[in-house]
């Protein structure tokens, strides 16, 4: 009977603050549609408009990167993080004040940051400064519990070195909007993927995805070495030290090995068996690593033999919406069902969402190669919209309601 009036109760903003992945989750999909319509708007504008749309400074292109990687995706990040941190250290969980800060700077700064590139005088400083605001509030959060735990979390360690790398990238961006040159921005931008992104969501991807395949697969052992995330780590950082010095000919010495680690990693990780469609499509999404590093590695060897930039952009967007999307989607259903009290299966929202978001990326990496890109970038932006608005609805339904098992969080 309890169950029965749980799920018949109505959706509450004040259930927001009631767990931080209900929050941050929120804004992140509040973030994700916004940071895409406001990209595909001014897509189809520069397309199909010529001199009538309006150019911000910076540039719209570096805009929508520092979104992405700095708003949109760090709060699913965040939201994530202030989740397991505690269940990852066996500490007590985070109080709504300590989190909710995080979702004002996240979500105040990227529309402030979007009413900026619309035209907003000081727009784009005020939303790097309230995102920076967010950012610390959320690190100041996280930090107390690696020295308060009893052991040592690797993962969680590591997860907060990703953090202080975006920070540093936060603040290039900064001193970029204040005035310093082109070089700081692309600095940021390259924080954000090889320093910030990339790393945070391997290194939950190697705690979390055998942990959940061996709780349904039988017989399946987890493997996790700490040789592997270290490796991986270090690669990492090879590429953004080479990509930050611009030493493109030798960028190959990072990304061929990345190619085979991650191949190796999606060989031993992939069970055997069958598996229910929640953890196949967490797996589908890490395949998406060794094909994203075969780009890169095809794109740093052809330009030691041709001396040419080939695939443009392709390597980037397969990270990015082949594996970063396709993994958000499916972690962040995972997460959502199990929170709320529901099973662990698939939606046929995700669903569509999953299979939609891989349309998107393989769109987004054929569009380097046609001959009017700018026309497909607009329709592959859209694309997002159409591919995630449904679930986004769904899950945010989730987010408004009391869990179906009346259990608090």
């Amino acid at each position: 009977m309890r169950r029965l009036r749980v799920a018949a109760a109505g959706p509450s903003p004040r259930l927001l603050a009631h767990a931080p992945h209900r929050l941050l989750f929120f804004v992140g999909a509040g973030n994700l549609l916004l940071a895409m319509a406001w990209w595909a708007g001014w897509l189809a504008c520069a397309r199909w408009m010529g001199g009538a749309c309006h150019q911000p400074h910076p540039w719209a292109g570096w805009l929508h990167a520092f979104v992405m990687q700095y708003q949109m995706l760090p709060s699913f990040v965040f939201g994530f993080l202030l989740t397991v941190f505690p269940r990852w250290t066996g500490l007590p969980e985070f109080e709504r004040w300590r989190y909710v800060p995080v979702g004002i700077g996240l979500l105040g700064g990227q529309l402030a940051t979007l009413a900026g590139a619309s035209g907003m005088r000081g727009g784009i400083a005020i939303g790097t400064v309230m995102t920076l605001a967010g950012w610390l509030a959320g690190m100041a959060t996280l930090a107390p519990v690696l020295w308060r735990e009893r052991g040592t979390t690797w993962h969680a360690r590591a997860c907060f070195a990703g953090l202080v790398l975006g920070l540093a990238g936060l603040a290039c961006w900064a001193a970029h909007v204040l005035g310093a040159g082109a070089l700081w921005a692309f600095a940021s931008i390259k924080l954000g993927t090889f320093g910030l992104l990339l790393p945070v969501y391997f290194t939950v991807v190697h705690r979390m995805v055998p942990f959940f395949a061996g709780n349904v697969v039988p017989g399946y052992a987890p493997w996790r070495p700490l040789w592997l995330l270290g490796a991986f780590w270090a690669l990492c950082l090879l590429h953004l030290a080479l990509e930050l010095v611009h030493a493109y000919l030798w960028l190959w010495v990072a990304d061929l090995p990345l190619l085979a680690l991650t191949a190796y990693a999606l060989w031993r990780w992939w069970p055997r068996g069958p598996m229910p469609a929640l953890l196949r499509v967490l797996f589908l999404a890490l395949a998406w690593l060794p094909l994203t590093f075969a780009l890169y590695a095809a794109q740093s060897v052809a330009y030691v033999v041709w001396g040419e930039h080939v695939l443009g952009r392709a390597p980037a967007h397969a990270l990015f919406v082949g594996f970063f999307a396709s993994m958000l989607v499916a972690m962040v259903t995972r997460v959502t069902q199990g929170h709320s009290g529901r099973a662990l299966v698939l939606p046929p929202v995700a669903l569509f969402a999953f299979v939609a978001i891989q349309a998107v990326a393989l769109a987004r990496i054929g569009a380097e190669l046609v001959r009017d890109p700018m026309a497909w970038h607009a329709v592959v932006a859209l694309g997002w919209i159409v591919a995630l608005l449904p679930w986004v609805l769904r899950l945010g339904s989730i987010w408004l309601r009391p869990r179906i098992d009346g259990k608090p969080g």
